[in-house]
């Protein structure tokens, strides 16, 4: 049967690999696409090698907080493809991670992949054909942790307060993943992003050709608008937006000490392939 372009497109997504290399798969396969895919897994293993460098931006995140809700411990371990983020030997790989993280309150990742954990490493690289990598392992600590992981295993939240509930440290974890706050209070902002905002602004100002103290009262007040947009304890929260979580915390008589999130390859630079780039490039070697 012939392959469709539709077929194409999504071995590619599931894959992450070439465009001809994913046509040439599905035609030995007859256009099924698991099929497609048994074959290649196959295969890549003698390839793991030379894939070590390749960018590794899919993966998941994971988290565990203490029985006494002192301390709780977030992982990112990223691989290639979606694909193989999903895979059972991956997510075994990720809870053997975040055990260790656990047991160590945290760690340098590497300290965390001294010895067998590297070993294991090495070996699911061999057994998926994708470059896997512990990105990172984060430990926060207080009278209440608590914490959420998203559904899909992309964004996990650790929230500590100075006491509360269960219950509120979760609500409060799940604002963070949905808001994703910079920082708990206008304060803990780095001088040096308020100072980058100031100056666009101040930038987009002096178009309006408006007074400089007209200016400066536009500047000022755009600066207070993106601090209390950002700051975790002037966002509205998200199950009651009437309500501050500031607010909310004051009411509970509990303290937001801090909070930490990570999201699945925030901030890693990734080459997207130009489909149609791609083609028409094919289309003129076949010339």
């Amino acid at each position: 049967m012939a392959v469709t372009a539709s077929q194409v497109k999504e071995l590619r997504e599931r894959t992450g690999l070439g465009m001809m290399e994913c046509k040439k798969a599905l035609e030995a396969a007859g256009g099924d696409i698991e099929k497609a895919i048994e074959e290649l897994r196959k295969s890549s293993g003698l390839k793991a090698a030379k894939k070590a460098g390749r960018t590794a931006a899919e993966g998941v995140v994971a988290l565990k907080v203490a029985d006494d809700a002192s301390y709780g411990v977030l992982v990112e371990v990223n691989c290639e493809t979606d694909f193989v983020a999903r895979d059972e030997n991956f997510r075994a790989f990720v809870e053997r991670v975040l055990d260790a993280a656990f047991a160590r309150r945290g760690g340098e990742v590497a300290e965390l992949m001294a010895g067998e954990l590297e070993a294991a490493r090495q070996a699911l690289v061999q057994k998926v054909g994708e470059n896997v990598a512990v990105r990172r392992a984060a430990v926060l600590e207080g009278q209440r942790v608590g914490g959420y992981l998203h559904s899909n295993h992309r964004i996990a939240v650790l929230v500590a307060l100075s006491g509360g509930s269960e219950e509120l440290a979760r609500d409060l974890a799940m604002h963070v993943a949905a808001a994703n706050p910079r920082v708990v209070r206008p304060a803990d902002m780095p001088a040096e992003v308020v100072d980058k905002e100031r100056e666009i602004y101040a930038a987009q100002a002096a178009e309006s050709g408006k007074p400089a103290e007209i200016v400066a009262k536009m500047v000022e007040g755009r600066v207070r608008k993106f601090l209390s947009e950002n700051s975790l304890l002037e966002q509205p929260f998200v199950r009651d937006p009437e309500v501050t979580v500031g607010r909310l915390a004051a009411d509970a008589g509990v303290e937001v000490l801090g909070f930490v999130r990570f999201e699945v390859g925030e901030g890693i630079e990734v080459a997207r392939p130009d489909f149609a780039a791609e083609v028409a490039a094919q289309v003129e070697g076949a010339r």
